[in-house]
């Protein structure tokens, strides 16, 4: 493909992504009406923490990624642009970005960026085009067309086939992986009425390792209750169709039976973070996440800093709070509000994972947790605060309230080209 050049423009800042990092940077620059340019490979600011819940139909996509451009449709400061970044030179402060067949470039006075992290595979990519992920909506839409699909020929099936058909292997037992078992096997019973087979392995020696001890066995024995049998101390050594070999702590190795395989073990960092470690020279962990300083910029340039999960700092954990906080610190620093050079400190208000309905875990500080309903109901009031919108949040209490307390699931009835990306995938296959 032939590019066209257009000149270069001029922009006080430019923030690269909308995600809660960059949204959260846009918004406090706005309190002191510093125009800046957001760029965004997508359309959408996406809710990623409520990706499982598109996937397994309890919400339509739309419920969690708003147009951008009506999140910021009061700020007059902003200009949001749909395209990808393919590279910047921090010498002469300039950012290129690709859209449409034509390439732009803007000179910027600060640069944020704030694109997030991508799927690990931990070295094996094959597994790329063997498992589902959760990162973006076209992966929950594809799981959840092949979620469909499975319970949809299980139940014209003779019996050996239904079993086969509904097997389930979830790689990862942090939150995504848990929400993922736990709402499988709620779909199951509450929805299809059909018994399934959900197998969670986990690499690490407890479920939720970031919570540990009594909420991480309160998590286990929940998900064991519900019927998911829970693998610790195990890793995937191979993927083929139908199944999935692991490795116990023994080594010892066996196979479990998977139609569907859904992959939530570990991230990494890459397109633009990986353009900007090259151009600036800044080093990167072992995932590709920029070490960035503690300000937040990028290696010896004051005016680029990086935020989220593309970077590495202090060992914060890659969660929306973290970025968010990344976003507002480094949007002061811009805006004068801070000093140049101050430290980024993350204000850790708690961390909360649901394991199924009316079951959660939530964790304040070392001494402070919740478990059971109460955390649910924490996690229900938590997730409908950062929900963007008044008509989200309206949308999603109506499809939480059929979903959790009815036996519907609005998100199934959601667009009739899921199979069209379902069977998409299947030839990437």
């Amino acid at each position: 493909m032939q590019y066209v050049e257009a000149g270069i423009e001029t922009a006080g800042v430019v923030i690269v992504g909308s995600g809660f990092g960059g949204l959260a940077a846009a918004k406090q620059l706005a309190k002191s009406g510093v125009d800046y340019v957001l760029i965004s490979s997508t359309p959408e600011h996406l809710f990623q923490p409520l990706l499982y819940q598109v996937a397994t139909g309890v919400l339509a996509s739309e419920e969690i990624a708003p147009p951008i451009a009506g999140i910021l449709r009061r700020h007059r400061e902003a200009d949001v642009r749909l395209g990808t970044v393919v590279d910047v030179d921090p010498d002469r402060a300039i950012v290129t970005y690709e859209h449409e067949g034509v390439r732009h470039r803007i000179r910027y006075g600060s640069l944020i960026a704030a694109t997030g992290a991508s799927q690990s595979y931990f070295g094996r990519d094959d597994f790329a085009e063997k498992t589902f992920s959760l990162k973006t909506i076209d992966d929950a839409r594809r799981l959840r067309a092949q979620i469909e699909r499975v319970f949809a020929e299980a139940a014209h099936a003779d019996e050996p086939t239904r079993r086969r058909l509904l097997s389930f292997v979830v790689v990862g037992a942090g939150a995504t992986g848990v929400e993922v078992a736990g709402q499988l096997k709620e779909l199951a019973k509450r929805y299809y009425h059909q018994e399934v087979s959900v197998t969670l392995v986990e690499g690490a020696g407890e479920v939720l390792p970031p919570f540990g001890g009594g909420l991480s066995e309160y998590a286990k024995k929940s998900l064991t209750r519900s019927g998911v049998d829970v693998l610790l101390g195990t890793f995937v050594t191979d993927i083929e169709h139908g199944k999935v070999t692991v490795k116990d702590r023994d080594g010892v190795e066996h196979g479990i039976a998977a139609e569907t395989v859904v992959w939530s073990a570990g991230v990494q960092a890459g397109g633009f973070a990986k353009i900007l470690a090259e151009a600036t020279g800044v080093a990167t962990d072992r995932a590709g996440r920029l070490l960035i300083n503690p300000d937040l910029t990028v290696g010896g340039y004051a005016d680029i800093y990086a935020i989220g999960d593309m970077t590495s700092l202090n060992g914060y954990p890659g969660q929306s709070p973290v970025a968010m906080q990344e976003g507002r610190h480094a949007a002061d620093i811009i805006r004068r509000k801070k000093q140049p050079g101050t430290p980024f400190t993350y204000w850790d208000k708690g961390s909360m994972a649901v394991i199924s309905r009316f079951s959660a875990v939530a964790k304040l500080n070392e001494r402070i947790t919740f478990r059971g309903v109460i955390a649910w109901f924490m996690w229900l009031a938590v997730h409908l605060f950062y929900l963007v919108g008044f008509r989200n949040r309206f949308a999603a209490v109506a499809s939480w309230l059929v979903a959790f307390i009815g036996t519907g699931r609005p998100g199934f009835a959601e667009e009739a080209t899921s199979t069209n990306v379902l069977a998409e995938h299947s030839r990437a296959a």
